[in-house]
Formats: C-alpha cells, sequence, structure tokens
C-alpha cells in the first residue's frame, strides 16, 4: 500500500485514537466499582472498604491522567487533520462534542480533584457522592463521544445545504436519539466495564496466588466478578443489536464481516470459519452454521441477506444517481441558488446519493466525465478489507466469550464454593489481563475500519476529508505521536505495575484494628 496523504492522515489519527482507547475502559469501569466500594464503605464503616477503594482509586488516577492527555490530542486533529471533514459536518459532529467538554468532561475533571485529595476533607457521604459524579461524568463523556461517533455511522437529522456546502443540523432529537449511537454506548461502555472487571479479578487473583492482602483481594474478586458478568452479558445483547442496526445503515460492513460475497437466502448462514480473497471475491474452505446470521442480522427466518456483489451493484446505481445531483449543484452553484424548480427539485431527489458521486473525485478531477469502468471501479471501493473484518471480529467474539466463561466461573466459586480458587483459575485470570483491552480494539477496527471508504457514511468520502498537509510533515508528527505516546505507555505501565506490587498502604492500622476487635473468641479449654 502506498502511503499518501489521505492513508497518513487515517494512520495517525488511528494510532492516536487507539492509543487512547488503552485507557479509556479502565476508565469507565474503575469509575463506577470505585464508587460502589466506597458505597458499601459508607454504608457498614468497615476500614477494608475505605482501603479498597484507596488502593484501586490510586490505579484509576494514574490511568485517568494518560487518557485525559491523548483524548485531548485527539481532538485537536480534527481540525488540524481533517479541516475538510471539521468545515463540512462541524454544525452537526461539533454539538456533541461541546457538550462533552462544557458539562461531562468539567463534571468529571472537577470532582476528580476532590475525590483524591477530599478524604480526610469530606464528610464520607460527601465523599461518595462525589465519586458517583466521576463515574457519571466520566460514562456522559462517552455517551456524547459515542453520538458524535455514532453520527458518522449513520448520518440522521442533517441536511446538505447547496449554498455553504456544508450539512447542518435539522433535528437535534434524531442524532441524540440515534439507535445506532445507543447501541454503541451501551456497548462500549459495557466494554469498559468488562475491562475493569477482568484488571481487579486479575490483580486479585495475583495477590491470592502470593498470599498477599488476602481480604481485600477476596472482596475484590467478589464484587469485580458480579459486575463482569453482568456487563460480559450486556456486551454481547448490545453487540447482536449492533450487528441487527447494521443490517438496515451499514449492510456493506455486515457483509465484510460475514465474508458474504452472495446474497444469502432465507435464513442465511453463519460464516464461522472462512478465507475470504478480496480478487476472487469468494470465501475459501468456508464453514457455515445455517441460520444464525438470519437470525442475527434479521430477527427473522424469512428475510434474506444481500450479499457484497449485490450491495456493489447498488453502490453503482448511487453512483449514478448522485453523478445526477452533482451536475444539479453545479448549475445551482453558478446561478447562485438562482434556477428553475425543475433543478432544485431534481438535486433534492437525488441529493441523497450525492456522496457516492464524490467517490469519483480521487479518479477524475471532473466526476461528470467518469466512464463506465471508472465507475464500477468506484462501487468497487465501497469494499472494505474483507479478510481482516473477517478475522478481527471472530477473534474479537472468542475473546468475549471466554472472558464471560471466566467471569462466570469467579463468581460461581465466590458464591457457591465460598471463594475457595483453585491455582488454575487464579493463574488463567491474571494472563488474561490484556484480553479485554485487545478485544476492544479489535472492536475498534471492525467499527472504524468496516466504515471506509467513508468519514461520514454515504456523505463523505474519507479521500476528501483530509486537509492539505505534506506528507513529510504527516510522517515526522506520526513517528513523534507514536515515540511519546509508546513512552508514555511505558511510565504508566512501570507506575501501574509498581503500585500493584506496593499494595495497599492506606488504613492498613484501621483494617488491623478492626479486624482485631472482631475476631472470632477462641473457646478456653475446660479445667
Amino acid at each position: 500500500m502506498e502511503f499518501g496523504l489521505v492513508e497518513l492522515s487515517r494512520l495517525q489519527f488511528a494510532a492516536t485514537a487507539m492509543y487512547h482507547f488503552l485507557f479509556v475502559p479502565l476508565t469507565l469501569g474503575l469509575s463506577i466499582m470505585l464508587a460502589t466500594m466506597e458505597t458499601v464503605y459508607v454504608m457498614t464503616r468497615r476500614p477494608i472498604w475505605r482501603q479498597m477503594t484507596k488502593f484501586w482509586g490510586t490505579l484509576f488516577g494514574i490511568n485517568f491522567v494518560l487518557g485525559v492527555s491523548t483524548g485531548i490530542t485527539m481532538e485537536f486533529q480534527f481540525g488540524m487533520n481533517w479541516s475538510y471533514y471539521s468545515n463540512y459536518v462541524g454544525d452537526i459532529f461539533g454539538a456533541p462534542l461541546a457538550i462533552e467538554g462544557l458539562m461531562a468532561f468539567f463534571l468529571e475533571a472537577t470532582f476528580v480533584g476532590l475525590w483524591f485529595f477530599g478524604w480526610e476533607k469530606l464528610r464520607p457521604r460527601a465523599h461518595m457522592f462525589v465519586g458517583w459524579c466521576v463515574a457519571i461524568g466520566s460514562n456522559f463523556s462517552a455517551l456524547w463521544i459515542l453520538i458524535a461517533n455514532g453520527w458518522m455511522q449513520n448520518p440522521v437529522g442533517a441536511e446538505f445545504n447547496p449554498m455553504t456546502m456544508r450539512m447542518e443540523l435539522v433535528d437535534f432529537y434524531a442524532v441524540l436519539f440515534n439507535p445506532v449511537a445507543q447501541a454503541k454506548f451501551v456497548h462500549t461502555v459495557s466494554a469498559g466495564y468488562v475491562t475493569a472487571s477482568i484488571f481487579v479479578v486479575g490483580v486479585s487473583s495475583w495477590y491470592l496466588l502470593r498470599g498477599r492482602h488476602v481480604e481485600l483481594a477476596r472482596r475484590s474478586i467478589a464484587i469485580a466478578s458480579a459486575f463482569g458478568l453482568a456487563a460480559s452479558l450486556s456486551v454481547i445483547v448490545l453487540g447482536d443489536e449492533s450487528g441487527y442496526e447494521a443490517t438496515h445503515n451499514q449492510k456493506m460492513k455486515l457483509a465484510a464481516i460475514e465474508g458474504m460475497w452472495d446474497t444469502e437466502k432465507a435464513p442465511a448462514s453463519f460464516n464461522l470459519f472462512g478465507i475470504p480473497d478480496q480478487e476472487a471475491r469468494e470465501t475459501k474452505y468456508a464453514v457455515k452454521i445455517p441460520f444464525v446470521m438470519g437470525m442475527i442480522g434479521t430477527r427473522s427466518l424469512t428475510e434474506e441477506m444481500p450479499g457484497i456483489k449485490d450491495l456493489v451493484k447498488g453502490s453503482e446505481r448511487r453512483i449514478r444517481s448522485g453523478l445526477i445531483a452533482y451536475e444539479a449543484l453545479l448549475q445551482i452553484r453558478a446561478a447562485k441558488g438562482d434556477v428553475t424548480p425543475d433543478v432544485k427539485a431534481t438535486f433534492e431527489e437525488h441529493s441523497g446519493d450525492l456522496g457516492y458521486a464524490l467517490l469519483l473525485s480521487s479518479m477524475v478531477e471532473d466526476p461528470l466525465t467518469a466512464t463506465d469502468a471508472q465507475i464500477e471501479a468506484a462501487a468497487w471501493k465501497t469494499v472494505p478489507g474483507v479478510l481482516p473484518m473477517f478475522w478481527t471480529f471472530r477473534l474479537m467474539v472468542g475473546f468475549g466469550f471466554f472472558m464471560l466463561l471466566m467471569l462466570t466461573y469467579m463468581f460461581w466459586t465466590t458464591n457457591f464454593r465460598g471463594g475457595r480458587y483453585p491455582q488454575w483459575a487464579l493463574k488463567v485470570s491474571v494472563w488474561i489481563i490484556p484480553m479485554p483491552w485487545l478485544a476492544a480494539e479489535m472492536g475498534w477496527f471492525v467499527a472504524e475500519f468496516g466504515r471506509q471508504p467513508w468519514t461520514v457514511d454515504g456523505l463523505l468520502p474519507t479521500a476528501l476529508s483530509a486537509s492539505h498537509l505534506s506528507v513529510f510533515d504527516l510522517a515526522v508528527t506520526l513517528g513523534g505521536f507514536v515515540a511519546l505516546y509508546t513512552t508514555l505507555l511505558i511510565i504508566e505501565m512501570k507506575l501501574m505495575l509498581a503500585a500493584i506490587r506496593k499494595g495497599p498502604v492506606h488504613d492498613v492500622e484501621a483494617v488491623a484494628a478492626w479486624n482485631a476487635r472482631h475476631a472470632p473468641i477462641a473457646p478456653q479449654p475446660a479445667e
């Protein structure tokens, strides 16, 4: 692949986003668990719960700082690397990001300081309230960002203005309650809860293997396994809902995930295994499970699912329709809007397909001069990389179900076997700590790579979205970002590992005193 302006811009943003998302899931999940632990402390006044809250809060704080720093850089990249995109859809995309900054981020940032420095200055109930504000702020941040991202996947509530050449917001509530955004929000935050749960269970298992901080570890596993089990089920349910929404809004993405080249008669089967070949336009060695994909994608046994080849034919028809809109747009622009009603009606009839005509802009200077062969080639550009989509999705799902099984086992052992965890379970819990991060990154890859060649699905091709920067500048800044973020990641991991090795250092005497006061009295021998 030749790395030009657009490819390097995409790679730089992808690197920043994927580094950023190494920190976000743990922040989302730990914030809820910290608030829950502190609530138990306020209700019981047992110092062990305060100690747990402070210990896991230390790890939360280290992670939170790195998440904020990478997130701020990513937002600046919209203006620096994607200036045409920012101009084209800024009225819609900017609204949820502005609300996120004004409402959620300031709520989170304000109360996180109070939480860390207010232990001895606030009453327990007030401090607990601050902890819940941090958790709510973190999750509200995710909500508004995912509303913005959901609009890119399913643009609703907006119209194109031919005079300003921009998308304009016409229905904020349609953007807010976009079904793609809502499903994506719950799916993403639930994945964050699973990440934090696996992390807490893994670290606690490490303590149990070494016989250290046993009381803290057992209680932490009890909280995390229950929380993580519920979150894992939510991830699966909302992942299924995302697949159903893709059937209506992103058919090409779903077909690429399935390696489905030809339209399947109802009910469609699920490709459990296969090797998609994009040149041959077939999936070799496919192992199919009957009916499953029909149930996931259509919720029925009677609706067929379109394959990639038929979807490409549909894209070709939309490109030709978009060319009609493009020609009418040129007339409207040349006459400064003073055109006949027929021209306006023609534009309005075909304007929904204008983005498809713009796919030709990377191939010819004037889309109206495109040949039939070029139109067909542009239609095939709407197919993302099928092989990476196919296997990334399956690895993500496999990791998800494995984590569900482990959390179920740890929950069952905690509640029905008196917390007698076998050595193998504790060791597996330690070794799978990286797994939720791998699954989360794969999920974002499927979501964003699967949207290509669009920045905004069906409206704005990625090739038109980038700023006019030099390849040299992008290559240098990309190298700088990767070097800086890798250094920060190494520092964060060293700080986290140092804090874990050190263990809980707060309220040690209070916990020991409470345990001494409430230790069972040994029976005295008879005289």
